[in-house]
């Protein structure tokens, strides 16, 4: 049965939340602009490529942008949207966990584009560094709205293991929270598998904090050294509270230190990030290790343990580490990041990675990317490479996706989208392009290949948790470039009940035989369902559904 049936009420409890459609220039998200705003205005940001590399000469496959084209239309600044990318993931594994222990996630730490990147995706990989862009989209059963996908591929690790050499600095909390069941267990056992996955060429080094910073295991080659390793690890007790800042502090201080040219040098941080002593903003602590990460390129890769975790924390840090996040809570999660996800991709692909996707007013009404909130770049800020953006590594996939609403009758250009990163060692610029016409939005969504289908479900999802369940506590509206603000919510286009959600993820794991993440996928959603006041059931059955509590 096809599940996406138009549903006001999409959750039991009521649906409060909408769609903030009036304006974007700051980062651009969402729009609402008259059509003659869309005239061709010479003042307006030309969200155009750059030159095109030196010695490129490859042609264009269809439908994308080659790099130096122009483009037929100057948007004005309300129809860019700008934003750095993201890879992370801690969100849609921490809700998970909560739905599974009874408990609905806090709406502030749901962020959508983490639901939506816990998905692999068959986008084309581009041969070299760098990425390849697909626009893809279809039409919801709401009027005139339709969802657009913007897919984003890196090229795979090397199948010959010729990277560089890593210089990993583990940072470890074992505070006295750490000692709950699923957390510095976890570690230790996820680092034990881990140590003896890495090459003989890499290297690591050990900081663990409480109230204070040890240097357990100073750098040192793997090689013959992997029993020093792991004695330092098996060692590891909790102790007491938690003094995140002299643990990150003394991770750089030992990173830098312990540094090697040539190699992939990263800090990994591993805890609950409940700092409770010393310096507990993630500015003031990142504050003290600016100098190393500017000047040494020293990227922060974060992973989040533990029932209660502080996500907005850590997920700031690793933002503004220049790395990603991740969250575990098993051993078979713990196992795919330690043992497959972080020794794949020591490597960068891209660094300070942003997105820029400029629509057409002659054709698009209104739109809104779904979530990035805290990754929002200024639209003039895109080809400023001091800015800040995304670090990606091999095999990467990033997805945003955009309700975009077409003016009634209107036929066209819908949208270019543009990607701009610099290159991983020479940190040369580069971007590249594709487009989407209105005739590729035709299709309605029951009918779209499943990648587009799992994103809308994991996006209609996150908009439910982050909207549905209580607006007292949703995020609040963002601002609009009048500096305006919405003062109602409404849920995304087209949006099914959550039981319907279940459904269709139950159909994606069928049809993908089985797929492990979708069926978790549809756990999650019927969780969601029961503790909203559904019935949790749409003939369909998760195999942990005994597992939800009330209390």
């Amino acid at each position: 049965m096809r599940t996406w049936k138009v549903r006001r009420g999409l959750l039991a409890a009521g649906v409060a939340g909408g769609l903030l459609l009036t304006g974007c220039s700051s980062g651009g998200q969402n729009t609402d602009r008259a059509s003659d705003r869309g005239k061709r205005d010479g003042s307006a940001p030309l969200p155009a490529p750059g030159p095109a590399s030196p010695g490129s000469g490859e042609a264009a496959t269809p439908g994308e942008q080659q790099d130096g084209k122009e483009r037929d239309f100057a948007p004005p600044p309300d129809y860019l949207s700008t934003f750095a990318l993201d890879v992370d993931t801690a969100s849609y594994g921490f809700a998970r966990r909560t739905l599974a222990e009874g408990r609905l996630p806090d709406p502030a730490t749901v962020r959508p584009e983490e639901f939506v990147n816990s998905f692999r995706q068959d986008y084309p990989r581009p041969d070299g560094d760098g990425f390849s862009v697909n626009v893809d989209g279809a039409r919801t059963d709401e009027d005139d709205w339709s969802l657009m996908r913007v897919g984003l591929a890196t090229r795979g690790d090397d199948s010959d293991g010729e990277r560089p050499p890593a210089a990993l600095t583990f940072v470890i909390d074992v505070s006295g929270s750490m000692a709950e069941p699923g957390r510095l267990d976890l570690v230790k056992e996820s680092l034990g598998i881990m140590t003896d996955k890495l090459r003989d060429d890499d290297s690591v080094a050990l900081v663990t904090f409480s109230d204070s910073a040890e240097t357990v295991l100073p750098m040192t080659r793997l090689g013959d050294h992997r029993g020093k390793v792991h004695s330092a690890v098996d060692a590891m007790e909790p102790a007491r509270s938690t003094n995140l800042e002299a643990g990150i502090r003394t991770g750089y201080d030992t990173a830098v230190g312990g540094r090697h040219d040539g190699a992939t040098n990263r800090v990994v941080l591993l805890s609950d990030a409940l700092a409770n002593t010393g310096e507990t903003s993630a500015d003031g602590i990142l504050e003290r290790i600016s100098d190393a990460r500017r000047e040494h390129g020293i990227t922060l890769f974060g992973v989040g343990v533990g029932s209660d975790y502080g996500d907005a924390l850590m997920e700031r840090l690793a933002d503004k580490g220049d790395g990603h996040t991740t969250y575990v809570s098993d051993s078979e999660e713990a196992r795919k990041v330690f043992c497959e996800q972080l020794p794949a991709n020591i490597e960068l692909r891209a660094r300070d990675a942003k997105a820029q996707v400029a629509f057409d007013p002659r054709t698009v009404k209104q739109f809104r990317l779904i979530g990035y909130d805290n990754r929002a770049v200024a639209d003039d800020d895109f080809r400023d490479d001091t800015v800040d953006g995304g670090e990606v590594g091999p095999g990467h996939t990033v997805t945003a996706l955009y309700a975009v609403r077409m003016r009634p009758g209107a036929s066209g250009h819908v949208a270019t989208a543009n990607v701009r990163w610099l290159d991983p060692d020479s940190r040369a610029p580069h971007e590249k392009s594709n487009q989407i016409e209105s005739g590729d939005l035709d299709g309605g969504l029951e009918n779209a290949d499943d990648g587009l289908r799992t994103t809308a479900v994991a996006a209609y999802f996150a908009d439910a948790l982050r909207h549905g369940t209580s607006t007292r506590n949703a995020p609040e509206p963002m601002s609009t470039s009048t500096g305006s603000r919405s003062t109602s919510w409404q849920p995304l286009p087209g949006a099914p009940s959550l039981s319907e959600l279940a459904g269709t993820a139950d159909e994606l794991s069928s049809d993908s035989d089985g797929d492990k993440a979708l069926r978790d996928l549809a756990t999650a959603v019927r969780q969601a369902d029961r503790l909203t006041g559904g019935t949790g059931d749409d003939g369909g059955g998760g195999e942990d559904e005994g597992e939800i509590r009330t209390g």
